[in-house]
């Protein structure tokens, strides 16, 4: 928690400009905003989970906060899931970034782009010595449901492996304009 203020706290001292075009989380990200139910298909074993998109600080950050449970699969135990990824705007580079940080200890950085159709979101972590790199990626299917892919390419690789996908559908919230 201290370090979420800590990072809360630089992003205000550093004088974050919003994008052009307004609110740094109006549209295209305000399709993201409600509650989630997952439909896992991918690996380690099916599973299901709930996330929540919202906006906070006058549309200045967007909080996504998600749970999954994965059944036990080919040996391996049941595992349980919780994760917060905070997203910001870089200042005035009109980029996005993302932290992430979860139950297992996990932290990653992201930078976060939309694709010139803006329907897919992906979100890349830096390269990093001799550590994997992740990407998270969402997929607007339609106005309720979104496909999810998280995949991980091996230390010093480019080439990213799924992990695990599935497709989340709105069950709460509402889509704001």
């Amino acid at each position: 928690m201290t370090t979420l203020l800590l990072i809360l706290a630089a992003l205000a001292d550093a004088g974050a400009a919003p994008p052009a075009g307004g609110a740094p989380f109006g549209p295209p990200w305000t399709v993201l905003v409600g509650e989630w139910t997952g439909e896992g298909e991918g690996q380690p074993g099916a599973g299901g989970g709930t996330a929540t998109f919202a906006l906070d600080l006058e549309q200045h950050v967007m909080v996504r906060r998600s749970r999954s449970d994965y059944p036990a699969a080919e040996g391996r135990p049941a595992v349980h899931h919780e994760d917060l990824l905070v997203i910001y705007p870089d200042g005035g580079a009109a980029a996005t970034r993302a932290i992430y940080f979860d139950n297992e200890g996990h932290v990653i950085e992201y930078a976060a782009a939309w694709s010139a159709d803006v329907q897919v979101l992906t979100f890349t972590s830096a390269a990093r010595p001799g550590a994997p790199a992740f990407r998270l990626t969402y997929r607007v299917l339609a106005a309720d449901r979104l496909g999810v892919a998280f995949d991980i390419a091996p230390p010093g690789s480019e080439t990213f492996t799924p992990y695990v996908s599935g497709v989340m559908r709105r069950t709460g919230g509402r889509l704001i304009p």
